[in-house]
């Protein structure tokens, strides 16, 4: 009886003696199972990239913004205050500044914030301190406009000089004390206008001084958690429709309130399925290799019976059973199909590790990887060596042996 140990020696010896025609007959497999492998943990990469690029921005963040101006002032903030489940906010306002240093001279966004925002815009300081609501002409800088606007570095303690335009057209010039600097995030991911390396951080009501404005643009909020970040969406949309006046039937329709909503939860949402889908489409593109690698496996085990088919006849005489022949040319597809995806896990792996770091991207490696491409080989090789090894069993040893 053809043992299994067996039918593993002779599949290695038949693939050895024709390595250059094996190697080629593995490369469909190779290439396919580096791809699928490649691609999930690119995906997993990109997702991971994108959680901390939206997390750098605060922590479980809530974002209120006014579709026209001199919608929010300080009895909106208290709405959003005392909303249940709300632990930090800030207002906010934004201007874009003539910005003087020394003998240079930018265009900046600047942001009228309170001391607030630190925490719930998640703020990290490289030096010095953020602002206080006490505070009047100071402001505190990004890493890029301290290090990358002007000719000559800003330190915290130099004094810039910035002159804003009133909407009557007036302008204003004042002097600012550079409090601090905010470190440089890891991450630069922009959204509504709250990435803080490019942006200059005064206090919110020395900027409604300046504008002579009492209102607000919006608000950046913060929730107890990302678990209830939705919940409490819902509860301030429900308070701030009431406290503007609009009806609760217009609630659910976007286009008529005054303001919008966002949260983190959300945006976290949609790149979920941005991920998703961008990992369906290029695993979806790889599964094309592991189609052609399976039919070239199918081909070359197909040229081996008709090769071997005097030797089928010769083990057919000698008592050989058709499931044991079977068995032999089955063991050899499958065994060439794990070739495969052994060396395609290995290029997958390498490949992912590569291009995450050319791209700047968190290497992310699912570990049930591996065990998915041994086993989307091991399919592959079975699926393949069917047909081929069936033909073989039912060879008729007489016709087999008049082959030659």
């Amino acid at each position: 009886m053809l043992s299994l140990k067996h039918s593993f020696r002779m599949a290695i010896a038949s693939i050895s003696s024709s390595k250059l025609r094996s190697a080629l007959t593995t490369l469909g497999i190779v290439i396919g199972v580096a791809a699928v492998i490649a691609n999930v943990s690119l995906g997993a990469s990109f997702n991971q990239y994108f959680t901390e690029e939206i997390g750098s921005v605060g922590n479980n963040f809530i974002i209120i913004e006014g579709k026209a101006a001199n919608l929010f002032h300080d009895d909106e903030m208290e709405v959003v205050k005392n909303t249940p489940g709300i632990v930090g906010v800030s207002p906010l306002s934004q201007e874009v500044a003539q910005v003087k240093y020394i003998s240079t001279m930018r265009q900046i966004t600047v942001q009228g914030v309170s001391e607030d925002y630190e925490e719930v815009g998640n703020i990290q300081m490289e030096s010095g301190t953020f602002i206080d609501d006490k505070d009047r002409y100071m402001a505190v800088i990004g890493h890029d406009v301290a290090y990358e606007k002007f000719d000559r570095k800003i330190s915290d303690k130099n004094t810039i000089e910035l002159t804003f335009t009133r909407p009557d057209g007036e302008t204003v010039t004042k002097q600012f004390k550079v409090k601090g600097i905010v470190a440089s995030p890891e991450t630069t991911f922009v959204q509504s206008g709250i990435e803080p390396d490019e942006r200059i951080f005064i206090p919110i009501s020395t900027m409604n001084e300046i504008m002579d404005q009492d209102y607000y643009w919006g608000f950046f909020a913060a929730a107890t958690s990302l678990e209830s970040i939705d919940e409490v969406t819902d509860e301030l949309d429900k308070r701030l429709a009431r406290d503007l006046g609009v009806p609760f039937r217009d609630l659910d329709n976007e286009d008529a309130k005054p303001y919008s909503l966002m949260n983190q939860g959300e945006i976290l949402e949609e790149v979920d399925k941005l991920s998703d889908a961008l990992g369906s489409l290029l695993t979806s593109v790889a599964l094309i290799s592991l189609i052609v690698g399976s039919i070239g496996i199918m081909n070359i085990m197909l040229v081996t019976v008709t090769e071997r088919t005097g030797e089928i006849g010769i083990m057919k005489s000698l008592g050989y059973k058709n499931y044991e022949v079977l068995s032999l040319f089955m063991v050899e597809s499958i065994v060439v199909g794990l070739l495969g995806g052994i060396l395609g896990i290995v290029f997958g792996v390498a490949g992912a590790y590569l291009a995450d770091n050319a791209m700047g991207l968190p290497y992310v490696f699912p570990a049930d990887m591996i065990l998915l491409g041994m086993l989307v080989s091991l399919v592959v090789g079975l699926l393949a060596g069917i047909y081929p090894a069936n033909k073989a069993a039912r060879m008729n040893p007489v016709d087999a042996l008049r082959h030659e």
